[in-house]
């Protein structure tokens, strides 16, 4: 288990019913880096790789986010 999953399921475990949508996430992602201005690449990578899950032929690697 990565040191990560242990926040991921405590989200899981607290929020796991409820319904969001993607505006009140960005609006969370974007809070979240207006406290925390170091984690800004990192949460500019996960949302591109949200925003990208569906597209077939656009890669998360070619796209130097690895």
């Amino acid at each position: 288990m990565y040191f990560t999953d242990r926040g991921i399921e405590e989200l899981a475990d607290r929020r796991g019913e409820e319904e969001v949508t993607f505006e009140w996430l960005a609006d969370r992602l974007r809070e979240f880096v207006d406290l925390n201005p170091e984690f800004e690449i990192p949460v500019e990578r996960l949302a591109t790789w949200l925003a990208r899950l569906d597209e077939e032929d656009s890669s998360y690697q070619d796209e130097g986010l690895e």
